[in-house]
């Protein structure tokens, strides 16, 4: 038997292979762009992360929501974090609420969540025969879409 050391023996090319070295011909700003397209969040990431565990409980509606003290704790950029959620808001992925707790926090919902839960308080309201349902509609037209930060005054919404 032949003695011969990995780092001298060659495997024989399969018919159908190309070299290895000839298949990564491509030049650093090629590479770069790939890399660009497939940028991803870790803020988008962390949230999808949380809302997955978010406590599902039989007799409460309440859609998955996550508290932005709790993203800060997973993700170690805050300043990426307060970027990729103004992003993501802007897109139309996600809404944020100015919490009336006193602390400085808000509540982070992916608007499928946010419209889910609007429309589940309005089917609740339909069939115990509550009058002003026109509302839900009305602001899913004029508010949700056009009004994007995290609390909207009466005046924004030209109630006086």
């Amino acid at each position: 038997m032949e003695n011969s050391s990995p780092s001298t023996s060659r495997k024989r090319q399969r018919a159908g292979e190309t070299d290895l070295e000839t298949e990564s011909d491509l030049s650093d700003d090629q590479l770069i762009s790939i890399e660009e397209n497939f940028n991803f969040s870790d803020t988008l990431v962390a949230l999808r992360m949380m809302r997955a565990h978010f406590p599902r409980i039989e007799k409460v509606s309440v859609q998955p929501f996550i508290l932005r003290s709790q993203l800060y704790s997973s993700v170690k950029d805050r300043t990426q974090v307060d970027r990729e959620l103004e992003s993501l808001r802007r897109e139309g992925v996600l809404r944020t609420f100015k919490l009336s707790t006193g602390q400085d926090d808000h509540a982070i919902m992916f608007l499928d969540d946010y419209l889910s839960q609007i429309e589940r308080v309005s089917k609740r309201l339909e069939a115990q025969k509550q009058e002003g349902l026109s509302v839900f509609e009305w602001f899913k037209e004029h508010v949700i879409h056009s009004k994007l930060d995290p609390s909207i005054g009466h005046e924004e919404l030209g109630i006086p």
